[in-house]
C-alpha cells in the first residue's frame, strides 16, 4: 500500500522509501524512514498535500511525494 492511499486518522508504518536524488534525500531526511509509523492527521482541502505526524513532528508532504512511499497498515 502507498501512503498517498491512506485515509485521514490511519497509522502505518514505513516499509520502503522509493524516489531518487534529491527527494528521497529530503524525505529520509525529514525522519520518513523504514520502520517508523507514521499517523495521517489530515488532508488540504484538495487532498494535496497531506499532513502527517513522524515522531512527535507534523510533516506536510505532496501526494506525489507519498505515492513513492510504500506502508504497512496498523491495526
Amino acid at each position: 500500500m502507498l501512503l498517498s492511499q491512506l485515509k485521514e486518522g490511519q497509522r502505518a508504518t514505513i516499509s520502503r522509501v522509493g524516489g531518487d536524488g534529491i527527494l528521497r534525500r529530503r524525505i529520509l531526511e525529514m525522519g520518513i524512514v523504514k520502520g517508523t509509523e507514521v499517523y495521517v492527521e489530515k488532508y488540504a482541502p484538495l487532498r494535496d498535500p497531506m499532513e502527517l505526524i513522524v515522531k512527535g513532528y507534523h510533516i506536510s508532504l505532496r501526494i506525489e511525494e507519498a505515492a513513492k512511499i510504500t506502508v504497512e497498515s496498523v491495526r
